[in-house]
């Protein structure tokens, strides 16, 4: 399934067009990148938490060239999914 999938099955359920049911889509997934961006977390019911995690920098080595390189501390998105969620897919 991806966004063209969601889009139709938001037009199907609410009616409408499908260029307002892609824009549902568009705000909510912008929703959720804006309040990660600015250091938030978004919980959703039923789905699960996004939250950001900061990485530490550390030391990688390039496999081609065996160079040791420098990897810089950065936050990356992180998805912990709802226990509803996890017994819905068993």
């Amino acid at each position: 399934m991806n966004k063209v999938d969601i889009a139709n099955a938001v037009h199907a359920k609410l009616g409408g067009t499908k260029v307002q049911a892609e824009e549902v889509i568009d705000t909510v997934i912008n929703s959720i990148i804006s309040t990660l961006k600015s250091g938030g977390e978004v919980s959703i019911a039923g789905l699960g938490i996004f939250s950001t995690k900061t990485r530490a920098a550390r030391q990688a080595r390039n496999p081609r060239t065996g160079e040791s390189i420098s990897v810089p501390a950065m936050r990356v998105p992180k998805f912990r999914p709802a226990k509803g969620l996890k017994e819905a897919v068993k």
